[in-house]
């Protein structure tokens, strides 16, 4: 790849802390390791090491946006920090071409004595954007942060809401090359992180480069094209963002999950009866199974759904529905004696491929009683109004204690791709018919 197309360049990054149990720990680190090698002996260490970072390596292209993805501690704002060279690496090396703008801890880099608008300029120079260019745009600057008369109040004063929006409302104003968020609008009301995150997508039409940190995942993968998922200061993987965050999400949820084994239920004997034609399930009339691509897989008894796919009236899989027809979702499960009947719930959704829900319902919420025998089909009904795109089928098998927690049995996002089809275009994403009435005022 030429260098030119290069944004960043992340070459066995490492960075090492030093721990230290109390504060004379510090100072005997500081005064007797010199004295114990005057000595001549050999020097003891009074701190132990925390390797935030350890042999990192990755590129990043002019114009691509990038999640950065992984548990707390995983090394992410550390990262982060160096790259925007407000840390030190202990080794390895990073490589910039353009501006970077960042929105990193809250008031990072700000004087809290300083008012916001001292803050603006003070800022624009240690990224190197002209002042007076920077006093052009101060206006901008106080519109979008909506700071009104705050913006000449020391920023002690702020709350850390407040804090956000002068920091996202300069970064987006400096012109940058490479825009850093670490996980910064996280405090931010609803409607102001909507606003910022339409800002962010015009940054990125503009050809900005972008690296995003947030928990929230379905942010990640709205926003980015790629994630880079670190755990441990380490790489995990590297790749296209829907695979990447699936496997993601399998991890940090399997960990939930830990505390009940996991079990490999086999799926022996008949497949459950189709509901139109009595034939097999998964058998080639209808091929009414799972897909051998499964995004993010797991849960405690994995086995337990058989086959779940988007179907046609007859129960016939369907790779393409056509918009405004009927569809049934289909699901077949197996449950073995130990998974509890109390609060058994089979759920689905469908997710367009950036892993919005876009469509959910469960059996908990349609107060469905479930058959009592091991094996069972569920089927969904509905009528398709998904514009043209591509989707994705998610099924689980639940226990649901209420409305807002459940224990996962078996998660399966992946379990069925399929489009929707419009003979002519529709605009957003759902489109349902709607009768229009005039009336005369």
């Amino acid at each position: 790849m030429c260098s030119d197309d290069i944004a960043i360049r992340v070459s066995q990054l490492a960075k090492c802390y030093q721990i230290y149990g109390n504060p004379r720990d510090r100072l005997k680190q500081f005064v007797l390791p010199r004295l114990q090698r005057l000595l001549g002996s050999p020097a003891r260490q009074y701190f132990r090491e925390f390797w935030a970072l350890q042999g990192l390596s990755f590129e990043v292209r002019k114009g691509e946006t990038v999640g950065i993805i992984g548990r707390n501690g995983s090394g992410k704002s550390t990262l982060l920090q160096i790259i925007c060279g407000t840390v030190a690496p202990t080794g390895g090396k990073v490589s910039i071409q353009g501006r970077v703008a960042a929105l990193l801890e809250l008031g990072a880099g700000f004087n809290a004595e300083f008012t916001g608008r001292e803050n603006v300029l003070l800022t624009a120079a240690v990224l190197g954007f002209p002042q007076q260019s920077m006093q052009a745009r101060m206006a901008q600057v106080l519109a979008f942060s909506e700071l009104g008369d705050f913006l000449d109040q020391p920023v002690k004063t702020y709350s850390s809401g407040m804090y956000a929006r002068l920091a996202f409302s300069i970064a987006i104003h400096v012109d940058p090359d490479i825009l850093v968020v670490d996980e910064a609008l996280s405090v931010g009301d609803a409607r102001f992180v909507a606003k910022c995150m339409r800002r962010i997508k015009e940054i990125q039409e503009r050809g900005a480069t972008i690296l995003f940190v947030s928990h929230d995942v379905s942010s990640v993968r709205t926003l980015c094209q790629r994630a880079i998922w670190l755990d441990s200061g380490q790489l995990v993987e590297d790749g296209e963002v829907f695979p990447i965050s699936g496997k993601y999400m399998e991890f940090m949820l399997g960990d939930d999950a830990s505390s009940a084994p996991a079990q490999r239920v086999e799926m022996a004997g008949p497949a459950p009866p189709d509901a139109a034609n009595g034939k097999a399930a998964g058998s080639p009339e209808n091929s009414h199974g799972l897909d051998n691509r499964p995004v993010t897989h797991w849960g405690s008894h994995k086995g337990l759904v058989l086959a779940a796919s988007i179907c046609n009236v007859q129960g016939v899989r369907k790779d393409i529905i056509p918009w405004g027809e009927a569809m049934h979702i289909i699901v077949d499960v197996r449950i073995p004696p130990d998974v509890s009947r109390e609060q058994l719930c089979i759920a689905f959704s469908i997710k367009d491929l950036q892993g919005t829900d876009l469509i959910v319902s469960t059996t908990y919420e349609q107060s469905t009683a479930l058959p009592e025998s091991d094996r069972f089909r569920v089927i969904f009904r509905t009528i398709n109004h998904l514009v043209s795109g591509k989707y994705v089928l998610v099924v689980a098998v639940e226990n649901r204690f209420n409305r807002s927690i459940s224990h996962y049995y078996e998660y399966l996002e992946g379990a069925h791709y399929f489009s929707s089809l419009a003979d002519e275009r529709l605009f957003g994403i759902f489109h349902p018919a709607i009768k229009q009435l005039t009336q005369s005022t």
